[in-house]
């Protein structure tokens, strides 16, 4: 029985750590090719990349649309085509989203960024936010980053409470078997 028992553990340990290999590789975004990368944007064929950093709460973060604390928040786009740095590109960031755009809160007006990188720096309340970037071409070209400020996002929530949670009944059900089967030996 002990060892039938130390079986079941050596299984769930197995289980428990390629679960954990699996949820690091999933959550990675530093490897993550262009195409599948949620901070990019593209149209006909060029594209812009945002990142948005925080250094008062954690130096070394980078994020995309979802930003965790209110207050100054340091924001990079890269312009990746060469088509984009030839043509004049203007930002501006607008309180909502969607149909419930309000008040402007930053503007930047265009101008030519042959480097391919604009910086910019904006002070965000929590709430919901829209970045537009436009490249003032033939045609006109215009990407929108919808940001999230200092809200709860319960997918990423359920997400990584999944797996503690998974594992916790996992240990329930071995310990319930492994006493269950104690008071079978014992009667």
């Amino acid at each position: 029985m002990i060892k039938r028992f130390l079986r079941i553990c050596a299984t769930s340990l197995i289980l428990f750590a390629t679960l954990l290999l699996f949820a690091n590789v999933v959550s990675a975004h530093g490897k993550v090719s262009l195409e599948n990368d949620s901070c990019i944007r593209g149209i006909e064929g060029s594209m812009v990349h945002l990142s948005a950093y925080q250094p008062q709460y954690d130096p070394e973060a980078e994020y995309c649309t979802e930003i965790p604390h209110e207050g100054k928040t340091f924001w990079v786009i890269d312009l990746v085509d060469q088509a984009l740095r030839d043509m004049p590109i203007a930002v501006r960031i607008v309180k909502g989203t969607g149909e419930k755009l309000s008040e402007t809160v930053a503007n930047f007006h265009s101008t030519y960024h042959p480097e391919g990188v604009i910086k910019g720096e904006s002070n965000l309340d929590g709430g919901q936010y829209t970045i537009f970037v436009t490249g003032e071409g033939v045609p006109l070209v215009q990407y929108q980053y919808p940001l999230r400020v200092q809200m709860i996002n319960y997918a990423d929530t359920f997400r990584a409470a999944i797996l503690p949670m998974i594992v916790l009944l996992l240990l329930a059900f071995i310990t319930n078997k492994y006493l269950k089967s104690r008071r079978m030996q014992q009667s």
